[in-house]
């Protein structure tokens, strides 16, 4: 799954509004500078990317993802639903 990594990591950098490097999986997307309108438009990015349904409220007061490390997990547990 180490290629789910990097290519999260790839989406994740071209949302961030300046360059960041390297992202590391601590990286929380606040501190990378990623804000909400960034974040959804990471999260269609990722599904189609993967061809997964992402479950992601917007409108939600809790941040579903803090850390870069928390969008890799979950992106690599609904890949691996989808085999």
């Amino acid at each position: 799954m180490a290629d789910v990594a990097s290519d999260v990591i790839a989406i994740i950098a071209k949302k961030a509004p300046e360059p960041h490097e390297p992202i590391a999986l601590t990286d929380s997307l606040e501190d990378i500078g990623i804000e909400s309108i960034d974040a959804l438009e990471m999260v269609f990015d990722l599904e189609e990317k993967f061809g997964i349904q992402i479950p992601y409220n917007a409108n939600s007061t809790g941040q579903e993802f803090a850390t870069v490390g928390d969008v890799v997990k979950a992106i690599e547990g609904l890949v691996g639903q989808k085999s």
